[in-house]
């Protein structure tokens, strides 16, 4: 509804969503934002503007990557809660679906809890599982790549919990009633980051991409804690978008380049070298 309302009064539209059907519909509103001369574009938190722009930065560096692989290590540090409520009921609405990877630039099922597997950051390694995030569509426009998996870091044993656990969990909150119900405990029981953590945790960011022969273009990226990363980010993006001259659907990093994300303050990023 707001993003109608804003294509009707001819007002931009930025979101922090996180959810991958709400990328696909706001890029679905592409025509409609041309004719309106406005800008509409969902994500501009840490949900996907560090991945994104990292996402643009190898592929501008291999223009004929076949396959882009996205690694997000967003929840260590600090003490305490480290996911606010609001984004532990995202993924319960998620979990009744399976999740996705792009394959030959369409969006296909895949198994959650399948395909795990490791990957190096600056700070030792880490076990990763294949997620669905939004660069699944996000960075699909922004590169083209046609092959995307989107991995989150894990525990190994919570992977193992989750691989176990996935399938009867996705058939039980295919539930209304109880996926209503788990959300309320949420609200009820989540404190979600505290301001220790926000202000000094940090996110890591790995993106890869590879060419049809093998050759690989890496780079990572550190950054702020994700909800305080959020909040710069956003701001910002509201900044851009007012002083420039934007219209039509688009990401962050093909509205404002791959640097983008080396504004926020202390965002670092570092090329792998071969």
């Amino acid at each position: 509804p707001m993003l109608t309302a804003c294509l009707k009064r001819g007002l931009h539209y930025l979101d922090l969503t996180g959810e991958l059907s709400v990328y696909e519909n706001t890029f679905n509103h592409h025509a409609l934002a041309e004719a309106a001369d406005i800008l509409v574009m969902s994500g501009v938190g840490f949900d996907i503007v560090p991945s994104d722009c990292l996402g643009k930065y190898v592929a501008e560096q291999l223009p004929d990557a076949v396959q882009l692989d996205v690694v997000l290590d967003a929840l260590g540090g600090g003490s305490g809660d480290t996911t606010s409520a609001g984004t532990l009921k995202s993924m319960v609405e998620m979990l009744p679906h399976s999740g996705r990877v792009r394959r030959g630039g369409q969006l296909v099922p895949y198994d959650f809890g399948e395909g795990a597997a490791w990957f190096t950051f600056p700070h030792g390694k880490r076990m990763t599982l294949p997620i669905t995030w939004g660069d699944l569509s996000t960075a699909y426009r922004t590169t083209g790549i046609p092959n995307i998996t989107t991995y989150m870091s894990m525990p190994p044993s919570q992977i193992q919990t989750i691989k176990w656990a996935a399938y009867p969990l996705r058939h039980l909150l295919k539930n209304a009633e109880l996926r209503a119900w788990v959300c309320e405990q949420i609200d009820r029981n989540v404190q979600g980051p505290s301001p220790q953590h926000r202000a000094t945790a940090r996110s890591h960011v790995y993106v890869r991409a590879t060419a049809a022969d093998g050759r690989t273009v890496e780079a990572w990226l550190e950054t702020k804690e994700g909800y305080a990363f959020t909040a710069d980010a956003a701001l910002l993006s509201v900044e851009r978008v007012l002083d420039g001259n934007y219209s039509g659907a688009l990401t962050p990093a093909a509205a404002f380049g791959a640097d983008f994300v080396l504004d926020i303050p202390t965002t670092v990023r570092h090329d792998v070298l071969p």
